[in-house]
């Protein structure tokens, strides 16, 4: 794995995450929290993977999500007796760093990055979620551990869920994916060549063509497949609910581990489709998929959850 602290995308914020750092390895228990959300699921099994390959003494809690809390009331949990506390505050608004203060409590939420793309280098404005945030601890922390290396290449996926590509393009995700494909952690591949895609998400395309494509697809020039992939999502471009960087991403950009026929979009569609209602059912379902995904590096919905 490549150091994330050093990464251009992280670089602004390296200071902030070496104070965290700091603070973790002086714990003598970590009190992990997350919201019961996917983001929360995946920001808090970056770090427990980290103590589970270095044999650190942690306790998980999942809290009440923001739809399950009244608009009076703050979901945060107390700071922890003994040790310290980790909150993984994936539904916070983004700060700048300068604005975060020490408390007892480690609110880790989203900060404000800068990202310098292209020949002219031109600066791109973008946010640093937890999840990555959490994906750089881990490292550092235990960067020969086999469960972080295992979970490494689903850090971009609290971008994917926090929306910023509804609107426009966003550079911090595709940084991330960039680092991810450098060091070997996954691969991007077209649509047609993921084996078993969830394309419930993509309105309007049919599963019938996309199946004789994806037969065709290896004996296909580059041309041909351009134009066979633009002909199959054009029903999509009518959605609005559906931008186009998003499109562009589930069309072109399908994210990929190993030899593994789903890809980590589609798992975490098919997840958050499955999503229980209630609070506890909530809590419940976010500890077990935890479980799972320390356990088989996949993201499985599982039966389908009620609730």
């Amino acid at each position: 794995m490549r150091d994330l602290f050093t990464a251009p995308f992280v670089q602004p914020v390296a200071s902030l995450l070496g104070d965290y750092l700091g603070r973790i390895k002086q714990a003598e228990v970590l009190h992990l929290s997350a919201p019961a959300t996917l983001e929360g699921v995946l920001a808090l099994g970056q770090l427990e993977a980290a103590c589970l390959d270095n044999g650190l003494r942690y306790r998980r809690r999942f809290t009440s999500p923001k739809k399950h809390v009244p608009r009076d009331e703050v979901a945060m949990p107390e700071p922890p007796a003994h040790g310290l506390g980790v909150f993984f505050n994936v539904e916070s608004e983004t700060w700048q760093a300068e604005e975060l203060g020490a408390s007892e409590l480690l609110d880790v939420v989203p900060v404000q990055t800068t990202v310098r793309l292209g020949a002219q280098q031109r600066a791109h404005v973008g946010a640093i979620d937890p999840v990555i945030q959490a994906a750089a601890l881990a490292a550092a922390m235990a960067p020969n551990g086999r469960r972080v290396r295992a979970l490494r290449p689903y850090l971009s996926l609290g971008l994917w869920l926090r929306g910023a590509l509804d609107t426009t393009y966003d550079p911090v995700h595709s940084s991330a994916i960039a680092h991810l494909q450098e060091e070997g952690s996954l691969r991007t591949v077209p649509l047609p060549e993921v084996p078993s895609p969830v394309v419930d998400m993509m309105p309007g395309l049919s599963e019938r063509q996309l199946k004789r494509l994806s037969k065709a697809w290896p004996g296909m020039n580059v041309d041909e497949r351009t134009l066979a992939l633009s002909e199959l999502v054009l029903p999509c471009l009518s959605d609005p609910k559906l931008s186009t960087p998003r499109l562009e991403e589930l069309v072109w950009h399908r994210m990929v581990v190993r030899d593994h026929p789903q890809d980590i979009v589609s798992q975490a569609h098919a997840v958050q489709s499955s999503w229980p209602a209630t609070l506890d059912a909530s809590r419940l379902h976010a500890s077990n998929l935890l479980d799972a995904w320390l356990s088989t590096a996949v993201l499985s919905a599982g039966d389908k959850a009620t609730g």
